[in-house]
């Protein structure tokens, strides 16, 4: 993409009301618009990077046997009733309202309902089973606070999966394929070094869960690590008893803030049988399903990582989901021509280029590439190509080196 061409435009101030850094650095940079307080449309920078994130999810729940579909965002009220979850004092985070018929109807804040609903029409019998369906939805969330940009949203981009079984044993090795597939999720994003599989309650899904916590001042929880171990608890469930299950005691554990990125939930059969999903066994008698949940935070884990990878000139994204791995940077006419070559060469081998071609100071273009936070920058100019090369330099670095045009 040719810069002069990118209809966003960067900006020098902090966005008012925005507390939070990470939605600062994003509108300042031009990757997300705020719509309203919770609300945010993501722009072409932005999206680039969701969709690098989703790609990553993808292939890791391709790998345990996921296979993607898209429900809807509105549902019925009469899914939810079955299992007490349209009570708003059991769930607290409903935006509900009435087709002009007067059908009530809710907007999908979670999806274990309806598409255990719709998989009434294709599980029957013990031969339909494993399955594993995963979605890319947007939620929709009353949320009372919005105070932390993309990381608590009314409206976000989640990731979540269902998987059904009527055998316990495999639904249980299932839900453990989740936890490597997740952690390897927030490895390739590079928050593994700090992202913790976490001892929770299940709030209003079940008794207790196991959360994906990361790390960060910004985040809103607290748990308690030892990193020996590689053992976390969140503070909500933290007792002797829970302590003892996980074989540490509290002072071997140390008290920290995080941000929860990735959630499992092993709802038992409780779920299917409050449903009325029963399917047949070899002898034709009917025999219960086992559900388990697991969402992972798509728009969170962007915010996540804007907070994590940044400095004070802007944020540093690692190379697996930046929006662009090379900023070209082309200064006045001389560096404008050699910088289109490169700039052909490099999309014709493949690699995602943002070439900054605009006429302006070099000064507002190298503080917009570090606030854009592109791995890799590429400077060409009238004193580079003197020295038939190009100036090189790593976002994460201070350091540039001159690298001859041929080599790049």
């Amino acid at each position: 993409m040719r810069q002069s061409k990118l209809f966003t435009k960067t900006s020098k101030e902090n966005p008012s009301g925005e507390v939070s850094l990470n939605a600062q650095l994003l509108i300042k940079a031009g990757f997300v618009n705020k719509e309203m307080a919770g609300v945010y449309a993501y722009l072409p920078l932005g999206l680039r990077v969701i969709e690098k994130i989703k790609s990553i999810i993808r292939e890791e729940m391709n790998a345990i046997g996921g296979q993607e579909i898209i429900m809807s965002a509105l549902q019925p009220k009469e899914v939810w009733e079955s299992t007490g979850r349209w009570d708003d004092k059991v769930v607290d985070v409903w935006f509900k309202s009435k087709l002009k018929n007067e059908t009530e109807v809710g907007f999908g804040w979670s999806h274990e309902e309806p598409i255990t609903e719709m998989m009434k029409k294709f599980l029957s019998s013990y031969k339909d089973f494993p399955v594993s369906t995963y979605q890319f939805q947007t939620k929709l969330r009353n949320e009372l606070r919005a105070k932390s940009g993309i990381m608590r949203g009314r409206e976000f981009v989640m990731k979540d999966l269902y998987n059904y079984d009527i055998d316990e044993k495999r639904h249980l090795k299932f839900y453990d394929s989740v936890k490597d597939a997740y952690m390897n999720v927030f490895k390739r994003v590079g928050l593994g070094d700090i992202t913790y599989m976490t001892f929770a309650t299940g709030g209003a899904f079940t008794k207790y869960s196991h959360e994906f916590q990361t790390i960060t001042e910004a985040g809103e929880d607290i748990i308690y690590v030892n990193k020996e171990k590689g053992v976390a608890v969140n503070e909500e469930v933290m007792d002797e008893s829970i302590l003892k299950e996980l074989g540490v005691k509290k002072e071997e554990l140390t008290k920290v803030k995080s941000a929860e990125v990735g959630n499992i939930f092993n709802f038992g059969t409780a779920k299917c049988d409050d449903m009325r999903l029963t399917v047949t066994d070899k002898e034709g008698k009917q025999i219960p399903v086992y559900l388990g949940s697991y969402g992972i935070g798509v728009t969170r884990l962007m915010g996540v990582l804007a907070e994590h990878f940044a400095d004070d000139r802007g944020m540093i994204w690692p190379k697996s989901v930046a929006p662009f791995q090379v900023h070209l940077i082309s200064l006045g006419d001389e560096g404008k021509t050699e910088a289109e070559k490169i700039y052909n060469t490099l999309v014709e081998k493949g690699v995602e280029v943002l070439w900054d071609d605009r006429d302006i100071q070099a000064g507002a273009k190298f503080a917009d590439s570090d606030l854009i936070g592109i791995p890799k920058r590429i400077v060409v100019s009238k004193k580079t190509l003197e020295k038939n090369s190009v100036e090189v330099k790593m976002r994460n670095s201070d350091e540039a080196e001159l690298v001859e045009i041929e080599k790049i």
